[in-house]
C-alpha cells in the first residue's frame, strides 16, 4: 500500500477523456486523486460538484484533480455531462489502483457486508510522491481543506 513520503507506482487507468491516462502523464503538476463509491449518488455527487466548483481554484495551483470509481467509463461519462465536471474521471472496475491505496474494503450497508471503496482522498507533489492522505472522509467541508492544504504546502 503507498505510504506518505513514497513516490506512487505508476498506473494507468480508462479515462472519460477517451483515452487511457497514465499517472505519469501529469509529473510537474500537483495531483488530486480522490477515490469514490459510486456515480449519481448523494455524497459522490456532493464531493464532485465541489471539487468542479473549486477546479480554477486547483488549476492556478498547478494541480490535476482526478476522480476515481470502479463505475464505467459509460457511467462517468453520464455523470460528468450531468453536473458539468471539468475534470476527467478514471475507472477502475477490478479495483486493482483502488487495492494500491488501500481504499477498497469491505463495507456493511443496511447490514450486508460487501467490498466497496472507503472514500479517500490523496495529493501527490510535482514529482508524484504522496504528501498528504484523507481517509474515510466526510464529504462537508473536504474539498475546502484539501486546496487548503495544497496553497499552504505545494504552491
Amino acid at each position: 500500500m503507498v505510504q506518505v513520503g513514497e513516490h506512487v507506482p505508476d498506473f494507468t487507468l480508462a479515462s472519460t477523456e477517451g483515452k487511457e491516462v497514465s499517472l505519469s502523464n501529469f509529473r510537474g503538476k500537483n495531483v488530486v486523486l480522490y477515490f469514490y463509491p459510486k456515480d449519481n449518488t448523494p455524497g459522490c455527487t456532493t464531493e464532485s460538484c465541489d471539487f468542479r466548483d473549486a477546479y480554477e481554484q486547483f488549476q492556478n495551483l498547478n494541480t490535476v484533480i482526478l476522480g476515481i470509481s470502479r463505475d464505467s467509463i459509460k457511467s462517468h461519462e453520464k455523470f460528468i455531462e450531468k453536473y458539468q465536471l471539468p475534470f476527467a474521471l478514471l475507472s477502475d472496475p477490478d479495483a486493482k489502483v483502488c487495492e494500491q491505496f488501500g481504499v477498497y474494503k469491505e463495507k456493511t450497508m443496511f447490514g450486508k457486508k460487501a467490498m466497496g471503496i472507503e472514500r479517500s482522498t490523496f495529493v501527490l507533489d510535482q514529482e508524484g510522491k504522496l504528501v498528504k492522505e484523507y481517509r474515510k472522509v466526510k464529504v462537508k467541508d473536504h474539498v475546502q481543506e484539501a486546496l487548503r492544504y495544497v496553497e499552504e504546502h505545494l504552491a
